[in-house]
């Protein structure tokens, strides 16, 4: 996009006035969306742009610019106002008088099918699929909407450490969403499958398989009734469970919030803060996963970073910014939306690791309890961890065995005081797809969990338990 010699420069420009950190970064970025509804196909918001931001960084003052010019005139000027709104100081001896080290580029997510030659018709027959799976699952299926979109982004990440880093992150994802209904009732299922990685995501995951699971989804819950209220064992599904533990712990382990004590984790590092049997990692490295990439936002080498090891709190997720105030190694997880953002500390694949326990086991184990199959939204207190999530599929357990489904139930409680509660993890780790939000800013993200079981938590209902 740029070459060696320019990002020096622009380097130097925004370190005219002083500060301790300069960065460059450069994005282009295409995508392509298709909607099928009511079988009329639909081009969405399809397009391309580029684009670059400099960030000066002095003390806890960050000062930023971007623009949607990458020609030598723009991004020089871009450097001086981001060099401008930098505050006071003396100009820093900068060293920027060699070359930038370009780090080699990396290509450890491999794209087999890409999405710039995979032809339209059939992108438009991967819906079709899915829809007709959907719609062939019963007469109470009334609507079904299925999207699916592929974007690449190429970032180029120079800074005044001396290094330069050029990432491409190729993601394809799916959305299947249906609803169904039956003497007045209305029920919605859904099934996001996606990957860092292009068409052969549907070798995988076939457009079939999510069009049947979301109407699985809805069709059940046509026939639930509505859930208990109280306290019970709760027995958390692997996969779409995880979106639990990166609502309510997750947050309140990046490093920012922990700064803003807006963490119920602050100052608890190396305690005891979950069951022994709990072990949490956040891994920008797995491979072809959504939340995956080479180099952060801020050209850190995507790691593993362990979060918590047997129960004990280990560390925290940081970006460059915070990890220099902590004193500690910057662990890959500075992330932006787009180069109109300030990279922040977010998560990326963010999982509890898998046990050693059968799933069935721990269901026939438990003589009564809810087995929430799939999660939806929530809402969470990041400073207290006090959380409220809703079931969008459940089942009860009785007699050690999943019974009917229930409706309407919700997962009431508190982030750390489950994570103590967990008292079996199961060996089947799966993840689930998202976007998540913070600050402004959407990125793709992983939430990952085996099955484990919770050993009291208060379930929100409208009934009473029987």
């Amino acid at each position: 996009m740029i070459d060696e010699e320019l990002a020096r420069r622009v380097i130097a420009e925004a370190l005219s006035r002083g500060g301790d950190l300069a960065d460059l970064f450069v994005e282009r970025r295409s995508s392509y969306n298709l909607r099928l509804e009511e079988e009329k196909v639909e081009d969405n918001s399809s397009g391309s742009e580029v684009g670059a931001g400099v960030r000066v960084i002095r003390g806890e003052s960050v000062a930023y610019a971007y623009t949607n010019d990458i020609s030598e005139a723009s991004l020089l000027e871009t450097a001086r106002v981001a060099a401008a709104a930098s505050r006071g100081g003396k100009t820093v001896s900068i060293y920027l008088e060699r070359p930038l080290e370009s780090l080699p580029a990396l290509a450890e997510h491999v794209v087999e099918l890409d999405p710039d030659t995979y032809p339209r018709e059939e992108k438009i027959e991967l819906l079709r699929r899915a829809d007709r799976a959907a719609r062939e699952a019963g007469p109470h299926i009334v609507q079904v909407v299925a999207a699916l979109g592929d974007s690449r982004q190429e970032v180029l990440v120079a800074s005044s450490l001396g290094e330069m880093v050029r990432d491409t992150r190729v993601r394809v994802r799916m959305v299947v969403q249906v609803v169904a209904a039956s003497d007045g009732e209305i029920q919605t299922g859904h099934e996001t499958p996606g990957m860092l990685a292009g068409y052969e995501l549907f070798r995988l995951f076939p457009p079939e398989q999510a069009g049947r699971a979301a109407a699985e989804q809805a069709l059940t819950m046509l026939e639930a009734r509505p859930a208990p209220s109280g306290p019970m064992a709760v027995v958390i599904a692997n996969g779409t469970g995880g979106v639990l533990f990166h609502e309510a712990c997750g947050h309140s382990l990046e490093a920012d919030a922990v700064f803003k004590k807006a963490s119920v984790f602050m100052d608890k590092i190396g305690e005891r803060v979950a069951s022994p049997l709990v072990n949490a990692y956040d891994d920008a490295t797995l491979t072809n996963r959504w939340g995956s990439f080479c180099y952060d936002d801020e050209g850190v080498r995507a790691a593993r970073t362990p979060l918590i090891e047997g129960g004990v709190l280990l560390g925290f997720i940081n970006d460059r910014k915070r990890s220099w105030r902590d004193g500690t190694v910057a662990t890959g997880n500075g992330r932006r939306q787009s180069y109109r953002f300030v990279p922040v500390p977010r998560m990326t694949n963010t999982y509890i690791d898998a046990g050693d326990a059968k799933k069935e086991d721990i269901i026939a184990d438990t003589p009564l309890g809810l087995y929430a199959l799939k999660l939806g939204g929530g809402e969470v207190n990041p400073v207290t961890g006090d959380f409220i999530f809703s079931v969008t599929e459940g089942y009860m357990i009785r007699d050690g065995k999943v019974a009917e489904p229930v409706k309407g139930a919700t997962l009431i409680g508190n982030g750390p005081r489950a994570l103590q509660d967990i008292d079996a993890v199961a060996d089947d780790l799966d993840f689930d797809t998202g976007m998540c939000g913070k600050d402004g800013q959407a990125v793709p993200v992983c939430t990952g969990q085996p099955t484990l079981r919770v050993r009291e938590m208060v379930v929100g209902g409208t009934t009473e338990v029987m």
